[in-house]
Parts: structure tokens; sequence; C-alpha cells
């Protein structure tokens, strides 16, 4: 019989190791290429570089010690992606470095990394952490989100207080989103999809929104991870229609909105209207 993991368990077991691969990522900064990977459909699916394994690596050693027993859906094939179950209970969903070309490469916004844990089709359990900001997210369904700057010991994460113009858009945004929203005056950020999934916990950032203009338009399955947190503090999670974003991980969706006032999810649902 297999065992699933404890959500909060799992956050806390797991934390270190993402803590570990966000400094990875900031020490390779800079000075990595991009070895793109073949066979991808765009450059922004085939962007890899050696940081992306180095920070693989170290969560799955975490992973493989505390929780042999999940499957994986991880972004990069890395050698211990190899030792763990092709189905299982509970799977370990990560991404190493969210947005490594457009944000990690060429430094358009912030990027991530992530890990999920699904049950049930489900998440879990969440963390998220932004290593250029010096940010990370965490939560376990229905626990509340917590929060850590630079390194310093997690705390609750901060009521929900809007603050600024600022939102966060996914890279590629269609020009007729992103114009709705400059009319209405905000300033928009491109970033990477763990970063718009969290985006109302980020210091001077409003809201958060991302329209899929790749995979079939749908949503991905490691562009979730981060709703998780965001619901957790309290935030709303819309998709395209204006209903609450699934919690299935795996249900179609175009469009993630990520908000906590009323006039922003508005805005953000003008903006994905007026998308063809």
């Amino acid at each position: 019989m297999q065992v699933t993991p404890n959500p909060a368990e799992f956050v806390r077991a797991i934390a270190p190791s993402v803590a570990r691969a966000a400094e990875i990522a900031r020490e390779f900064e800079g000075q990595v290429a991009n070895e793109p990977k073949a066979g991808e459909s765009s450059d922004v699916k085939a962007a890899l570089t050696v940081a992306d394994t180095a920070a693989q690596e170290a969560i799955l050693e975490a992973v493989l010690a505390h929780y042999p027993e999940v499957s994986l859906r991880a972004e990069e094939d890395t050698p211990l992606v190899h030792r763990f179950p092709e189905s299982a209970a509970a799977t370990v969903v990560l991404d190493p470095i969210d947005g490594t070309l457009q944000s990690y490469l060429r430094r358009r916004g912030p990027y991530g990394v992530m890990v999920g844990l699904a049950v049930a089709q489900q998440y879990r359990a969440a963390i998220v952490a932004l290593p250029r900001e010096g940010l990370a997210f965490y939560a376990a369904r229905g626990d509340g989100a917590f929060a850590a700057i630079d390194g310093a010991e997690a705390r609750p994460a901060a009521r929900l207080a809007p603050a600024g113009r600022r939102i966060f858009v996914s890279h590629g945004l269609p020009d007729a989103a992103q114009r709705v929203l400059e009319e209405r005056g905000y300033e928009v950020q491109p970033a990477c999809g763990g970063a718009v999934s969290v985006a109302p916990l980020v210091p001077g950032v409003r809201a958060g929104l991302r329209i899929a203009v790749d995979e079939a338009a749908n949503i991905s399955i490691r562009g979730r991870i981060g709703a998780l947190i965001a619901r957790e503090a309290g935030a709303t999670v819309l998709c395209e229609n204006g209903e609450p974003f699934p919690a299935n991980i795996e249900s179609p969706r175009r469009a993630l909105l990520v908000g906590s006032d009323a006039a922003d999810l508005e805005a953000m649902q003008a903006a994905v209207a007026a998308v063809p």
C-alpha cells in the first residue's frame, strides 16, 4: 500500500532543497549559456542551462531521500529522474528554473524555482522561490501561506494589501491585453509563470495575469503550482471566464488571474476578453 506524503511535512522537508536550488541559480546567473534541448516546439521550451540541471538535481536529492515512492513530472531529464516510479499515489511536479530563456538568460523579469505535491490530481503543497528577489513562498492546503525573505525564517504571508500599479504578466502577453491594462494605468512587467501566480504576495506588485500562448493555449501543470499559495494567502484565483481556477492540475484553462482587489480582477478579465 502506497502512503501519500503529508503536505505540511512535505513543505518542511523539501523547502531547504528549493532554497539551495535558488542559490545555485543565483551562483550561475550571468555565467551560463543556453544549451537548447532538441525536439522542442519553441525556443522557450528548448531553453536549458547547466543551472537548470544542477538546481533540479539538488531538489531531487531531497525528494529521493524523503519520498522515493512518489512519481515525477520534472521539467528536465536529469539522472535522478530515473530513480522514481512512473506512477504513484502522489506526484511531485517541479521546474528548477521557471522562465529559463526570457527571465533567467535574458533577465526580462523574475524567474522562479517551483515544486508542487499533487495527490488525486490536485495540488496539496507548493513552494515557489524567486531567487533574484530573495523571496520564497510556501503553502500546504488548509494551513495558510508562508513567506521568507533573504533566507530568514518563514512567517505567515503578509496580509494582501495592493500597492503601486504594477502587475506581473506572462512573457508574450498579447498586445491587445497589454493595451487594456496600460490604458487603465497599470505598469505591466513580464515575469515567469511562478512569479505571476504569487504576484499579490510580492512587495510592490498588485496582481498577476497569465494568458497561455503555447502548449495548445493551456496553462501548464507547472504554471499552476503557485495558485495554491495565492489561495492560501487569501487571494482570488480565476480563469479566463471569471470562474475560480480549477484545482485539478490537468483541467484545460487558457488564463490565470491572481489578485485581491476587485478592480484589478475586473481589469484583467477585460484584458483577457480583448484577446481574440
